[in-house]
């Protein structure tokens, strides 16, 4: 995983932003959004670092892009982005990448919304969407499933499928040419998989 430090500094006040990052990371209501989860989304934005315009911003953010988690989708990423813009200014990250993290923490909420030519948004959605095209598949969607044991089996399935149609029915379901190379059929091929005992 990417050093803490080496994206924000080695100030106290970054090594404590680190050290919270962490905690929230490793809340024990978490199943999938862990610290596993950011772990794959750096490694998953390393390989696609050629295509980032301000690979250090991309990073930052996937720290940040679901520090807060509570299972409420839009109100988490908001959340985070907040997060993101009230501590960062103290470990002496300059404003303007502070602000870029922001817009990318709150893209994350819904992935469609990507406008063509944003470089950063790409990556940071493609890395974040790349465990849908990776072995282990099925243990991510059981974990999304411990997430939400709270909402009763069909209405999570009715959820969870409209999800999964939502994405299969985008033309590219990866914005940067690398990720599309990686991910984009064996991700199409998990969803499907998925998909079929909900439309039986």
């Amino acid at each position: 995983m990417i050093d803490w430090t080496a994206l924000a500094g080695d100030s106290p006040a970054s090594r404590a932003l680190g050290a919270e990052l962490v905690a929230r990371w490793s809340e024990p209501h978490r199943r999938y959004h862990t610290l596993d989860h950011l772990a794959a989304v750096l490694a998953a934005a390393g390989l696609l670092a050629d295509e980032a315009d301000d690979l250090a911003a991309v990073r930052l953010a996937a720290w940040f892009h679901d520090a807060v988690y509570d299972g409420r989708p839009g109100w988490d990423e908001e959340r985070s982005a907040q997060l993101a813009q009230a501590r960062l200014p103290r470990c002496g990250v300059p404003s303007g990448r502070i602000a870029e993290v922001a817009r990318l923490v709150r893209l994350t909420a819904a992935h469609d919304t990507l406008a063509p030519g944003d470089r950063n948004g790409a990556v940071l959605c493609d890395a974040d969407l790349a465990v849908l095209g990776r072995s282990g598949y099925d243990d991510y969607a059981a974990r999304i499933r411990q997430e939400y044991a709270h909402v009763p089996d069909d209405l999570f399935r009715q959820g969870r499928a409209e999800v999964l149609r939502r994405l299969l029915a985008v033309p590219r379901l990866y914005r940067t040419r690398r990720a599309r190379e990686l991910w984009e059929g064996p991700a199409r091929a998990n969803m499907t998989a998925e998909l079929a005992p909900f439309s039986a």
